[in-house]
């Protein structure tokens, strides 16, 4: 049976919010922290609940970072015996996410540009490293934003300057992992930073993963594991981006005398610091994605189109009307759903408002008008953490009357995607994804759903 448009809107925004609660960051500790008379329980693998990390650890620190940095400590507090921690935890977290904890300083903080509370927090938790014992478990609760949440340059470097090569990257259309390579060569804490510090007390991390494919070096730009880039690797990712001439001087130095061996690089696979270091890894996008297929089956015929969606955000969207126009001209005879996750880049080539999720759907409504669309649709672009790019809205929901509805108010959609305006114009249509932050972060969603044709 055909779904009119506005069932369909219904349907995918009750879909990605099943995506979101997957990802609940209070339910992902508590399936792997357990406390166990004086033992401390830390289950190492999702799909093996053998042989967990077990230990009688008298002190324990809890340090947390991340968009969903709260919500994990919340949960690791209300797990671990009280008189085992080790004064008050940390938190860090972005803003809107930030709000009193008992017995947790919660600190709020700058993404996705790091601010001067993210460096004062992350000076915090490099001394609390430090002073942690052998014998002691430094537990870290890991998630999506920890990079820019949580910034430490190198000792040479300014705050500003590293923000400035950070602002660069992200206007150019780097790929996260490229940014986290950067970023890992002009910091203290990140690449295995923490685990540094923390050395030789026991380290665990539970890490919420916003990484396509979930390396965990890259999560957070990888404070508690080894890293194997280089600082030749740094220099290279910003002359592809053709953004090295750009960089300040000082970071072009630093970056430079690192590559010839003159500043400590990260630690590597191998290194002694990591012997009593371990990791679990908690929840993920791919997580999110097989709950949003099962909210879908109920109701809908569903295709996964990509776990690993990548790429122009733009170009993207282009591919996937393809797709669906390809199915259409096939024929379908009942509602379908084609499901991804991921994360896009976008190219700035205009100093509009919006981010990659909204791009995407604006994207989408102008690749299904130019390729013919036949049947109701509506698609979804979302970001889990209820936040894409530096906007208050999560992504962009359109429909087969998006465009008409901007260019009711006098817009020219194609025009405002060309300047990366997506905002305005998916506002002015009234197709913004506004969920508020959802205290999580494992990148994005899309959902497209396609309803039969009526002949």
């Amino acid at each position: 049976m055909p779904y009119p448009t506005e069932i369909l809107r219904q349907h995918a925004i009750a879909f990605f919010q099943a995506g979101v609660a997957a990802a609940d960051p209070y339910l992902a500790v508590m399936r792997v922290l357990m406390a166990d008379g004086e033992h401390l329980q830390l289950r190492l693998d999702l799909a093996d609940a053998a042989k967990p990390r077990t230990g009688n650890w008298p002190r324990i620190h809890l340090i947390a970072f991340g968009k969903a940095a709260r919500a994990m400590a919340a949960a690791a507090r209300d797990t671990i015996p009280l008189h085992r921690l080790v004064g008050r935890g940390i938190a860090v977290t972005n803003y809107d996410n930030a709000s009193n904890l008992e017995n947790i300083d919660v600190i709020g903080a700058g993404h996705p540009l790091p601010d001067t509370e993210g460096l004062r927090a992350a000076k915090i938790i490099a001394e609390r490293a430090r002073n942690a014992q052998h014998g002691d478990l430094v537990l870290v609760l890991v998630s999506g934003g920890g990079s820019a949440l949580l910034p430490a340059p190198a000792d040479v470097l300014t705050l500003e300057e590293k923000i400035a090569t950070t602002d660069l990257l992200l206007a150019c259309g780097a790929s996260i992992n490229q940014i986290n390579c950067v970023r890992r060569h002009l910091s203290r804490l990140k690449g295995g930073g923490l685990a540094r510090l923390a050395a030789p007390a026991d380290l665990h991390a539970l890490i919420l993963s916003d990484v396509i494919g979930d390396d965990v070096s890259a999560i957070a730009s990888g404070p508690t594991v080894p890293d194997d880039t280089t600082f030749s690797d740094a220099i290279a990712v910003l002359q592809s981006y053709k953004v090295w001439e750009q960089v300040p001087n000082t970071v072009q130095a630093y970056l430079k005398q690192g590559a010839q061996g003159l500043q400590p690089d990260t630690p590597k696979s191998g290194d002694a610091i990591f012997e009593n270091t371990s990791y679990t890894l908690i929840g993920s996008n791919t997580i999110s994605v097989d709950a949003v297929v099962s909210a879908a089956k109920q109701d809908f015929h569903v295709e996964l189109y990509s776990k690993h969606l990548r790429g122009e955000a733009r170009l993207a969207a282009e591919k996937l009307a393809i797709y669906a126009k390809n199915l259409l001209t096939k024929g379908i005879t009942q509602p379908t759903a084609i499901i991804a996750g991921g994360e896009t880049t976008v190219t700035l080539s205009g100093n509009g408002k919006g981010g990659r999720n909204q791009e995407m759907a604006l994207a989408f409504a102008l690749a299904a008008q130019q390729h013919g669309l036949t049947s109701e649709w509506s698609f979804l672009s979302g970001g889990t953490d209820g936040r894409d790019g530096p906007t208050d809205a999560a992504g962009g929901i359109v429909d087969s009357g998006t465009l008409l509805r901007i260019r009711q108010t006098g817009l020219d959609p194609l025009a405002m995607l060309n300047h990366n305006d997506a905002y305005p114009a998916l506002k002015a249509a009234n197709d913004l994804l506004m969920t508020g932050a959802t205290g999580t972060n494992v990148a994005d969603l899309q959902i497209l759903l396609l309803s039969p044709n009526n002949e």
